[in-house]
């Protein structure tokens, strides 16, 4: 029977994605790099295990042997994604995972001509970042199909786990990156704008977000921003200067910052606060004429959203429903996929 891989199953997004997809009645392998973490949880869902680290190559393809899909869930990615990639490719693999990282996206997608001959799909980015805002990003531009210019823009993010408090710290010391005539580049100045979710305007703030990468494989539009609406803990981010940022991300300091999210984060929002939580998109697009057009979304909360978006993936991809090649969510599934989601409306403005 195909089946697929959890890596970093431990995680807090790794273990929400695994409990989901043992509630939806499959029956996933999990893995990561230490069997004592690993080994409660799958004895408490009754899956098999295994152990296995990501330095020695052989030892990669022997851990993902006998599955036709890894959901790749141990970040940060810029430090893990390319020995599971190559495995991946290697071993004729697709390979799925949730980072948000743009360099990331950016190397992965440059994979594609290797992954075509492989008959294999690498398809990142298929939690909250980006599948929501990648579906909505797809459904303008098939609205105003001569597009040019398109914006993002998300609110209602709740907590965040601690990996991804270390994906924010590792990429704080950056300016904030755009697409601008088709090419990532990065601003001196963090751009702001007045956004409406729905209940009028709000103030919100560029941030470097997965959807500067692959809105544009998605779309073809070249001007691209992402904004988040600016809640006070985003404002005191935001409030940080970037020579300390630069800091924090350095080597010197990367053990001593992970070592207080450890201490002081907890691993990710509760299921209590989850089920409280949504979160709301817009996504606007606009032509050479001045032409405009705007969509909003609304969802579940983004790491219940995550855990139903991958492995959803996982699934389809698992039972030979996937492109060869790199893809994005849209790209491989459609504009309507974040539709099939429980909690999920979609408005045309």
């Amino acid at each position: 029977m195909p089946t697929f891989l959890i890596y970093g199953a431990n995680g807090y997004t790794g273990e929400l994605a695994a409990t989901h997809a043992v509630a939806s009645g499959l029956r996933p392998v999990l893995a990561g790099r230490n069997r004592d973490k690993l080994q409660p949880l799958a004895r408490r869902l009754g899956l098999e295990c295994r152990a296995f680290d990501l330095a020695s190559p052989e030892r990669v393809r022997e851990g993902i042997r006998g599955v036709s899909v890894v959901l790749h869930a141990a970040g940060p990615f810029s430090a893990t994604f390319r020995p599971m990639v190559e495995a991946c490719l290697e071993s004729r693999v697709h390979y799925v995972d949730v980072t948000g990282e743009i360099d990331v996206f950016e190397a992965i997608a440059g994979r594609d001509q290797e992954a075509r001959a492989a008959g294999v799909m690498l398809l990142p980015g298929a939690g909250f970042d980006v599948v929501p805002s990648d579906c909505l990003a797809a459904h303008v531009k098939r609205r105003l199909p001569d597009a040019t210019r398109l914006r993002l823009a998300i609110g209602g993010v709740g907590g965040i786990s601690r990996g991804t408090a270390r994906t924010i710290v590792e990429g704080g010391g950056r300016g904030t990156r755009v697409r601008l005539d088709g090419r990532i580049v990065e601003l001196p100045r963090t751009p702001r704008a007045e956004i409406d979710f729905g209940d009028g305007p709000r103030s919100s703030i560029g941030r470097s977000w997965g959807d500067v990468a692959t809105a544009w494989h998605s779309t073809g539009i070249p001007d691209i921003g992402v904004f988040f609406a600016l809640s006070r803990k985003l404002a005191r981010v935001a409030a940080v200067p970037r020579p300390l940022w630069r800091f924090l991300a350095s080597p010197l300091a990367r053990g001593f910052v992970a070592r207080q999210i450890e201490r002081r984060l907890p691993p990710g929002p509760t299921a209590e606060q989850r089920s409280r939580s949504h979160s709301l998109l817009v996504a606007e697009a606009w032509n050479e004429t001045g032409l405009h057009v705007a969509s909003r979304l609304r969802t579940v909360e983004a790491y219940t959203l995550t855990a139903w978006t991958a492995v959803e993936i996982a699934r389809r991809a698992s039972v030979g429903q996937a492109l060869p090649g790199y893809q994005t969510p849209s790209s491989a599934y459609g504009a309507d996929f974040i539709l099939g989601f429980e909690g999920t409306t979609r408005v045309d403005v």
